[in-house]
């Protein structure tokens, strides 16, 4: 009972492949209450996954380029709970010009809504809910990646809006600290998830991950990365801030 007795919000559930569910189930077995956040049409998707959890908790509906959609989850959670104890930023999305081995294809339209929506929305979400994990006394907000520290294949400008999600986390970590709330990202290998789904012969990634994992790779469980995700919302990590947790077998630790 890792989580027992917090209040934890969940973004991005959309079918029960994704880690955002597998996260929410298991925080759930782990003690904690949670809401989830959906807009638009992934709202059917989140509310039909989410009668698949033991408890069918309430959805939220926030687009989180929304500000009056940010200011309405804050009064929400205010009310229905007048604190919150960790949220999870499982969003991105970056259109299909931003994707492919032609870096030169996208322009600013294209690669600002990737911006906004895959890595500003760490900020925005966090000062969202700041208010209410103060209140809590402290907390933790955890993300997830896909590590940007290197240039991959089709991936293109996700992948610069994943290292500005990076970078975002710990500009998050310094600001919040002095309330006691972490910031920190999960960096999971290649799932097969709607995401990925998105991305250009993703088949590459799964050769790569199947080659060169030392622990191996299981491209169709996200649980692994979720168990990171539980791990860093809870009590365990009090001194933990900053940081990327690699959860992909090991890959990114080895060269060719």
């Amino acid at each position: 009972m890792l989580l027992e007795g917090k209040k934890i919000v969940v973004t991005g559930v959309l079918t029960d492949a994704s880690i955002a569910y597998t996260v929410a189930r298991l925080c759930q077995e782990q003690g904690a209450e949670i809401v989830l956040t959906s807009f638009g049409r992934a709202m059917s998707l989140t509310q039909r996954v989410a009668k698949k959890l033991a408890t069918v908790p309430e959805i939220v509906e926030v687009d989180v380029t929304n500000e009056e959609h940010l200011a309405a989850l804050r009064a929400d959670l205010a009310a229905r709970w007048g604190r919150v104890d960790g949220v999870v930023h499982s969003i991105g999305f970056a259109p299909e010009a931003c994707l492919g081995e032609d870096f030169f294809r996208a322009g600013w339209g294209d690669v600002s809504t990737a911006m906004q929506v895959s890595a500003y929305s760490l900020k925005a979400l966090a000062e969202a809910c700041k208010p209410l994990l103060e209140a809590a006394g402290g907390g933790s907000i955890v993300g997830l990646d896909f590590d940007a520290t290197v240039a991959w294949p089709l991936y293109g400008w996700m992948g610069v809006a994943k290292a500005a999600l990076e970078s975002c986390s710990r500009y998050l970590a310094r600001a919040m600290g002095a309330h006691q709330i972490r910031v920190n990202l999960v960096c999971a290998g290649p799932l097969r998830t709607i995401a990925a789904k998105s991305i250009p012969e993703f088949a590459r990634f799964e050769e790569l991950w199947t080659e060169r994992a030392p622990l191996g790779w299981d491209v169709t469980d996200p649980e692994p990365a979720a168990k990171a995700v539980v791990a860093l919302l809870s009590d365990w990590f009090p001194a933990t801030t900053g940081e990327m947790v690699h959860v992909d077998g090991g890959f990114h630790a080895v060269g060719a």
